[in-house]
């Protein structure tokens, strides 16, 4: 069985954070392991406090999963500061050969900030020349990249501008950009791919950006080639969002149903699991 690994913060609601990238793995068929570099408490509401680990829990979570349980591809997350980030560049770049998928996490669903300000800077010197793959939204691809993104045109310099920071690959979410679509680009250094889908209007969006990081870097250790593991991880966040908009599940932004294609709500309203029903 593949094994993934994530590298983030822990979201006490179960919506984001390492949550709702082992629901993920797991929806997805793949072993995920994870390792917590801070944590949140949060609700679908917003995040009222953030602790972040000891470099030293950092370290030894990471070594420990390297020294058994070595990952088909990993992913991180929520890195919140200058010592984490450190730390967690310093093991990679001593022990990890497989495909990284960057999620530059800067701002909660809510507006909370969930990376301070003097790390970002940090996290692009240390951790972008790791990364296979960088996955900044709207909002994270212009603080990047020193523009404004307005247009497709501003899209595709943008993915310019981030790839030449050192990551191998970049994809910027369309999801804050486009009224009618979400159209993600994904930029090899070569070639720019837009990867569109249906946009969901719905307020239960609270995990949306770690569950697709988490889909994508779920297809790379299963095999698929880059272009193949976005467009599946684009179909199966659309899915979740869909099947996840009327879950009621808090008051606030709430989750999307990382598990519907094995819970789906019958007319009848019984509740099938797989071939099972259950009234």
């Amino acid at each position: 069985m593949k094994k993934t690994l994530t590298i983030a913060g822990s979201d006490s609601s179960g919506c984001a954070g390492i949550q709702a990238d082992i629901k993920t793995m797991g929806a997805l068929g793949v072993f995920g392991m994870s390792v917590i570099a801070a944590v949140t408490s949060q609700n679908t509401l917003g995040v009222t406090y953030i602790e972040e680990l000891s470099t030293k829990s950092i370290i030894t979570q990471i070594e420990a999963i390297y020294d058994d349980l070595a990952p088909d591809a990993l992913k991180s997350g929520m890195l919140f500061s200058k010592d984490i980030i450190e730390a967690v560049a310093d093991i990679l770049k001593a022990r990890n050969k497989s495909p990284y998928v960057l999620d530059p996490v800067m701002v909660a669903t809510s507006g909370a900030k969930l990376l301070k300000d003097d790390a970002i800077s940090y996290m692009v010197e240390k951790l972008f020349p790791l990364a296979y793959i960088v996955t900044p939204n709207i909002p994270e691809a212009e603080l990047l990249s020193g523009m404004k993104i307005e247009c497709q045109e501003h899209v595709d310099k943008a993915c310019r501008k981030i790839k030449d920071m050192g990551a191998q690959n970049v994809i910027i979410k369309g999801g804050h950009f486009n009224d009618k679509e979400s159209v993600d680009t994904l930029f090899d250094g070569e070639n720019h791919y837009e990867i569109s889908a249906v946009r969901v209007i719905t307020k239960n969006t609270h995990g949306t950006g770690c569950t697709y990081s988490s889909a994508i870097c779920s297809y790379l250790a299963l095999g698929f080639n880059l272009l193949d593991a976005v467009k599946y991880a684009k179909q199966y966040i659309t899915s979740a969002i869909i099947y996840g908009a009327e879950m009621n599940i808090g008051s606030g932004s709430g989750p999307v149903n990382h598990f519907f294609e094995n819970i789906k709500n019958n007319n009848d309203g019984t509740i099938s699991f797989g071939s099972c029903s259950c009234g």
